[in-house]
């Protein structure tokens, strides 16, 4: 990975059009609500406004594409309408994808990495979108969080593991018309990992990152952080998700998705301070 992109990392403000997002400041529901979000996040220094109609925490309740569709389409269209131009839609739904895009979305974040619907690796395409194909074990209604394994997920090495995996996925979308530099690779911090894993993933975040692949970081408020500093609700993790994110950009992270995008700007602008940029 260039010099270049280490130093000018962005941010993805998460913008939750759902009722039951695992951490409160996250859920917005009325249409004029969730677009003042998004323009207050991207005000604050979001480079990207992440739009979502359906919860992927563990355990949460899947959402049709209907549904999706009515609740992801206004804020959009009202962020886009609002003068914001780097909207990413988060589903695992082709519908969905194809109709955010055509709303003004130019980014498609599929948690599945098309394994829900490989019909999106063409939708992405067709509309030379940006891509991101993040790595997990299961959907979110038969994943638990990573505090919460009674049975740990079986990995001979975690990084290594998911690297193939998504190695693979980047190249069956890249046959699906994808070019490679528009795909964006996303471990899955939480996703199928249990609290050691994740930290052995951060940890050697640099295996991931020194390919040149940009490299998407969702470490906001999450549970394994909350297990290593006694802060079961989320809503008390913020601290934790700071310092998680200063070393995901000293890990080479290109993109960093959170809920808090004012003091991540913050850490962001320390960091580019000490690279001299």
């Amino acid at each position: 990975m260039s010099d270049t992109r280490i130093a000018s990392p962005q941010l993805m403000g998460i913008l939750n059009c759902t009722p039951d997002s695992f951490h409160a400041g996250g859920r917005t529901m009325s249409v004029p609500a969730a677009i003042a979000h998004g323009l207050r996040m991207r005000d604050e220094g979001a480079d990207w406004i992440d739009v979502g109609g359906e919860s992927t925490r563990p355990g949460a309740e899947r959402v049709s594409a209907d549904e999706q569709i009515r609740r992801v389409v206004p804020v959009i269209e009202g962020l886009r309408a609002a003068g914001a131009d780097c909207i990413s839609i988060d589903t695992t739904l082709s519908a969905v994808a194809e109709r955010a895009l055509a709303a003004g979305a130019s980014m498609v974040n599929d948690v599945s990495a098309g394994h829900e619907d490989p019909r999106i690796l063409q939708v992405a395409a067709a509309a030379e979108a940006e891509l991101v194909l993040m790595h997990r074990l299961a959907p979110p209604d038969r994943d638990r969080f990573s505090d919460q394994y009674e049975h740990e997920p079986v990995y001979a090495d975690v990084v290594c593991e998911v690297w193939a995996w998504l190695m693979a996925h980047a190249r069956i979308a890249e046959r699906a018309g994808v070019p490679s530099e528009r795909i964006v690779i996303d471990p899955g911090f939480g996703f199928g990992k249990s609290v050691a894993q994740n930290f052995e993933m951060l940890r050697r975040l640099g295996e991931f990152t020194q390919s040149g692949r940009r490299v998407l970081v969702g470490l906001s408020r999450k549970s394994f952080l909350g297990a290593v500093v006694g802060a079961p609700d989320p809503a008390d993790r913020l601290p934790a998700t700071l310092a998680a994110a200063a070393l995901a950009l000293r890990g080479g992270a290109a993109i960093l998705r959170v809920h808090d995008v004012a003091p991540h700007a913050q850490v962001r602008a320390v960091f580019r301070s000490e690279r001299g940029c």
